[in-house]
């Protein structure tokens, strides 16, 4: 697999980032997660006057075979409509991006249908779908690489061409959150039933039996025993190179905003090969999916919203911006207490 240079950020100016936001005209603290937002973003940029530009959410799409063995109450067409539907400006993820000022890219990465051409949508396609995990790897190790780059080649594009420095990620996937659930059951070590929700709308025998599926998945892997084989053998091709555009984010030094369940467990496979990838994510939101919140958990982050979200596309990332937005407006537009004279308070 491609590798990337993603630096840990450099602490050097955290003093003084901590000496301008607390010297702000204000009680210390008092801004609470806008003060570590600030920070934070102060230490990707190296400066202690960021800025964000040129916003992005770019919305990746594939189809998944182990939805044959009804994972999901969503049916497999549902992925290629809904791309459809994306491109014609109608969805969730479209409200939002107008709302927030951020341009949205739809890549097919792997849907088993012809998208036809014209409709805006980049032709990144891997394969019509994976495989079915349950009795074979999903994709094979060439496919994964070919994620991973034609990922990467597209966080490249958008930098090279608008100078973004802020970017999050969707996705839509009939039943992705099967892979998903074994992503963090395989990286997290948590009982894998803790890993599992309703998707879609499962009722309770519906995610019992996505249950058992997974379960003998997991006991029919005969694949080895290192990160990079388990990506590929219960992997979709949209969370494939979601990841290896998350990793060309960072290697790049961009704001990484990472939207719910999905795209979570997509960041928590590429710290299984760059840990310090986190240096550069902002967590938008905790969904309402079973155990995102013990997957946020292990990796010791805290998301900015609460608002039962599981749309996924990328909506709970950028629904979040704003927060993000208001933490770099406090470090730049505040005066400071020498700067106005006004006696500190606390």
């Amino acid at each position: 697999m491609r590798k990337f240079k993603i630096n840990p950020v450099e602490h050097t100016i955290e003093s003084e980032i901590n000496e301008k936001i607390d010297n702000l005209t204000k009680p210390k603290g008092s801004l609470g997660r806008l003060e570590e937002l600030a920070s934070k973003i102060c230490l990707i940029q190296q400066t202690l006057s960021p800025e964000l530009r040129s916003p992005h959410n770019i919305l990746f799409a594939a189809d998944h075979g182990i939805l044959e063995e009804g994972v999901s109450v969503s049916p497999k067409e549902v992925t290629w409509q809904q791309l459809s539907h994306f491109s014609k400006g109608g969805a969730g993820i479209n409200f939002l991006c107008e709302q927030h000022g951020f341009k949205l890219v739809l890549v097919d990465a792997g849907v088993d249908y012809d998208i036809p051409s014209g409709h805006g949508i980049l032709d990144k396609k891997v394969r019509k779908g994976t495989r079915n995990f349950l009795h074979e790897a999903a994709m094979t190790p060439e496919e994964l690489d070919l994620c991973v780059e034609r990922g990467a080649e597209v966080v490249r594009n958008i930098f090279a061409a608008t100078g973004c420095n802020v970017i999050s990620f969707g996705e839509m996937g009939s039943g992705n959150t099967s892979p998903s659930a074994v992503w963090m059951h395989l990286f997290t070590g948590i009982e894998l039933e803790k890993c599992i929700g309703a998707g879609a709308g499962l009722d309770t025998p519906g995610i019992r039996h996505k249950y058992n599926i997974l379960s003998e998945a997991i006991a029919n892997y005969s694949g080895e025993d290192n990160p990079e084989a388990k990506i590929a053998w219960f992997g979709g091709y949209e969370m494939a190179m979601a990841m290896g555009a998350m990793m060309q984010a960072a290697e790049l030094g961009m704001v990484i905003l990472v939207d719910g369940f999905i795209m979570t467990s997509v960041i928590l496979a590429a710290t299984q090969f760059y840990p310090q990838i986190l240096d550069y994510a902002i967590f938008g939101h905790q969904g309402d999916e079973s155990g995102h919140k013990r997957m946020l958990d292990v990796m010791g982050v805290k998301a900015i919203l609460h608002l039962d979200l599981r749309l996924g596309e990328g909506s709970g990332a950028v629904c979040a911006y704003p927060i993000v937005e208001s933490a770099v407006r406090m470090i730049n537009r505040m005066d400071s207490f020498q700067s106005v004279n006004v006696t500190k308070y606390f």
